[in-house]
């Protein structure tokens, strides 16, 4: 299949200082393609992948007893072949989940993953967040280090952990033989910046670590949605109610700078130094071509310019910690 020629190409960056190039555009899965008609997903993954982008977030989601998995990720293996998509045309970056670990092993989380989306090795792959005070963070970086050197895993990263727990784990990784985790995935929006804005993060980053800003649209909220459509991540400070309210100015701002608001909050997260891919859900072959178009709006504006006009949007100052979780 061929998709019609993109507008632009959407530039690679290095995640982290030992993992791959990287689109700096990245697309997510969670209830994603499962609320697509199959045709349209197939286009729209072609024309991702002429566009440039090569980073695809495809996870096993669901508890297992509690709620039957969605199936993104298996519908993401047919959307790829139907595509035409070659295995090295794209990295494949998937979920390792904490809560069942260690009686479920990384290795076996890893291999059903892979035999959901019919590949061999995962480039990327991102740990849960942590929901106990007793994970044995050594443990789990040797586990990794393993999956490693087998060449099951490329590399990995976390998703909203703690500065301290990141910078733990890196410690027993590099002692394991192991790069270490290569990116952190956050919440990152205009709305929701005291974590990777902050001091402890900035220690982070410094030590090679990138950023996946991941939740830049809150569920749709930015863009101008109710956010009732779908399931939302959790809310950090409970501050919802403070974004809903900031996303109409963000809607005032963006008709003022010719853009659309979800290419306003895809173009500020790309202003922090440290990120190396921003992570969003797409639903139409249209939604796509428009969250590409972030990149002008960018451009245009200008980084600077761009967090001096963002800045009143910033609800979650001074009310999240921002150590993190």
């Amino acid at each position: 299949m061929v998709s019609e020629t993109p507008d632009r190409k959407v530039p690679h960056r290095r995640l982290g200082t030992a993992g791959p190039q990287t689109s700096v555009l990245s697309l997510g899965s969670w209830h994603t393609y499962d609320r697509m008609d199959f045709g349209d997903a197939v286009k729209m993954l072609r024309h991702a992948i002429d566009s440039g982008i090569n980073l695809f977030d495809v996870a096993v989601y669901g508890i297992p007893g509690v709620t039957p998995p969605v199936f993104t990720d298996v519908l993401f293996s047919a959307m790829v072949r139907a595509a035409g998509v070659a295995r090295d045309e794209y990295l494949l970056s998937t979920k390792l989940w904490l809560e069942g670990y260690p009686e479920q092993s990384m290795r076996d989380q890893l291999t059903n993953a892979l035999f959901r989306v019919g590949a061999e090795h995962a480039d990327v792959a991102v740990l849960g967040d942590i929901r106990s005070d007793d994970l044995d963070l050594k443990r789990l970086a040797e586990d990794l280090a393993a999956l490693e050197k087998e060449g099951l895993l490329g590399c990995w990263g976390v998703n909203n952990w703690s500065a301290t727990a990141i910078r733990t784990i890196r410690e027993h990784a590099l002692a394991a033989g192991s790069p270490g985790p290569q990116l952190a995935q956050l919440k990152y929006s205009p709305c929701r910046r005291a974590i990777p804005d902050g001091e402890p993060w900035a220690a982070v980053f410094a030590e090679g670590v990138s950023l996946q800003a991941s939740d830049v649209l809150e569920g749709g909220i930015l863009a101008g949605k109710s956010g009732e459509s779908r399931q939302i991540g959790r809310d950090p400070g409970d501050i919802r109610p403070r974004i809903q309210e900031a996303a109409k100015g963000l809607a005032t701002l963006a008709a003022d700078l010719d853009a659309t608001p979800a290419q306003l909050c895809i173009a500020f997260t790309l202003t922090h130094p440290s990120t190396s891919t921003v992570l969003f859900g797409s639903t139409s072959l249209q939604q796509l071509k428009d969250n590409i178009a972030a990149l002008d709006v960018l451009d245009r504006v200008g980084a600077e310019r761009l967090r001096e006009l963002m800045d009143p949007f910033w609800v979650d100052r001074d009310i999240v910690d921002p150590e993190g979780p």
